[in-house]
């Protein structure tokens, strides 16, 4: 079975809003190739609505810039959920409107490599709810970004889910990209 393996940019004070304003200058050739193996081992991107659209904005006229990461970018096949949009303006879009954990479970049961999401909203809290994440992966990012906005970070009230560490890999920039598992459900005693 494919797994759905997550990967946010995080900041020390929890913010993932808008990476590109402090992440880039901890962009290294470690951090670039560690994205580069990521996104390779994976044959399927699913977004929420704005991830989708942020994305299908930006990738399309980025082939020349980023090589083979921008080409698989725009011609890897992709799942956007949502509600509102009616069809997929970037290459190789399906839309998942209806059922999202119905048809995330059959998307994983199909054959092929792992499922990439980028960012963290409420599509990956739908999928830690249905047990359909097997993997976050956070690059810890050495910035405070000191934004004071609930929506700006990883999380929101009401939502929870426990964890357990699988992997670490530190770069030379002091990122540090920690893989966690979702923990097994305790027992009731």
């Amino acid at each position: 079975m494919r797994k759905i393996i997550n990967s946010t940019y995080i900041s020390l004070d929890g913010v993932i809003e808008d990476p590109h304003l402090w992440t880039m200058d901890y962009f290294d050739e470690d951090a670039q190739r560690y994205a580069h193996d990521l996104l390779f081992s994976c044959d399927a991107l699913i977004a929420g609505r704005e991830t989708y659209v942020a994305f299908a904005e930006t990738w399309p006229h980025m082939e020349e810039q980023t090589g083979d990461f921008g080409v698989r970018m725009n011609t890897i096949p992709k799942y956007a959920v949502s509600t509102t949009l009616e069809k997929g303006e970037w290459n190789n879009t399906t839309i998942i409107k209806d059922n999202v954990a119905e048809e995330v479970r059959r998307l994983k049961e199909q054959p092929g490599q792992n499922i990439l999401q980028y960012g963290f909203g409420s599509v990956s809290r739908l999928l830690v709810e249905n047990g359909l994440l097997d993997e976050l992966r956070l690059w810890i990012h050495p910035v405070i970004v000191g934004t004071g906005n609930t929506a700006d970070l990883l999380t929101t009230d009401g939502f929870g889910a426990t964890f357990e560490l699988a992997d670490t890999t530190t770069f030379g920039s002091g990122v540090i990209v920690a893989t966690y598992r979702p923990a097994p459900k305790k027992e009731d005693a």
